[in-house]
């Protein structure tokens, strides 16, 4: 049966008022109009609900069994929207979200800063984890929203690029490059490199542009933590290239970061399930993350 809301609010009315004009005067509607609604439900139904004359409305026994019934549903259904809209209202919960190491130590902390400013009865709740294990949290449900590198399979996720951040090199300051302005990658082939390991969503970037700008380098060490990285390349096991939001805001001590050319990037993206919509307390706290991220933008 396909029997709308409508039809049956305006069947009630009319059963309440045993009158039609009364009736659509109660749910703005005329009086022509209630009379087709009600012949559309009494159409599906294959039922009389109300017998007309010229002076009166009379509810049959069907109608009154269903108008019997059909006050205290449409009252627990009022109930539940009501009830479903004060959650869209809620000023005050928890909002988890996952993020990478990157992205935890150089981007959330001004977000979680500027969460407790402008919405303090939100306690965002950040869990720092791998790209892969973000990933998985955020088709499980199990965190509101993950902020990750650009996944390479987002087929079931909807993904909302933030920021750009570039790849640099890392050298020395003793290294002859270190004076340099910036470099090619192509000058890189056959330089050993200390990269992160492949549980970083920026190595699979990274090695795909070594290999289109023609660099075949050996790796001599993959690690997990940018600031092991940089140790072994202080120590001399080799260069490492790393985004730029790796690149600690006090600078790299011994080390300096180089750009590379031709310009290649990675996408910082906001992520959730493509078909289930973060909660509107969740919403306000993606909105927050974009705008504190990428203000000119937001």
């Amino acid at each position: 049966m396909n029997i709308s809301l409508r039809q049956l609010r305006v069947f009630l009315a009319a059963a309440q008022a045993r009158n039609f004009s009364r009736a659509g005067d109660a749910v703005g509607l005329t009086q022509p109009a209630v009379s087709r609604a009600i012949l559309e439900l009494e159409a599906q139904l294959g039922l009389k609900l109300l017998d007309r004359t010229t002076r009166e409305v009379v509810v049959t026994e069907a109608g009154q069994s269903l108008a019997a019934r059909l006050e205290r549903v449409l009252e627990e259904l009022d109930q539940a929207l009501l009830d479903v809209k004060n959650l869209g209202n809620a000023r005050r919960g928890k909002v988890r979200v996952a993020s990478s190491p990157t992205l935890s130590a150089n981007l959330m902390p001004a977000c979680i800063a500027a969460c407790a400013r402008q919405e303090p009865d939100i306690e965002l709740v950040l869990l720092d984890r791998i790209q892969q294990d973000v990933l998985d949290r955020v088709r499980g449900g199990e965190v509101d929203f993950g902020v990750v590198v650009e996944p390479s399979a987002s087929d079931d996720l909807h993904c909302e690029s933030i920021l750009d951040d570039p790849f640099v090199l890392i050298v020395p300051r003793r290294h002859p490059w270190a004076a340099r302005t910036g470099l090619r990658w192509s000058a890189l082939d056959g330089t050993a490199l200390v990269l992160l390991d492949h549980a970083s969503g920026s190595r699979r970037l990274i090695d795909d542009a070594l290999r289109a700008q023609g660099a075949h380098c050996p790796v001599a060490q993959e690690l997990g933590h940018p600031t092991t990285v940089f140790r072994m390349v202080e120590a001399g096991i080799g260069l490492s290239v790393m985004p730029a939001l790796a690149v600690p805001s006090e600078g790299l001590g011994g080390l300096v970061a180089l750009p590379l050319l031709p310009r290649v990037q990675r996408a910082i993206m906001l992520v959730h399930r493509r078909n289930r919509a973060p909660s509107p307390l969740a919403q306000r706290v993606w909105q927050l993350v974009r705008e504190t991220v990428s203000p000119s933008t937001a």
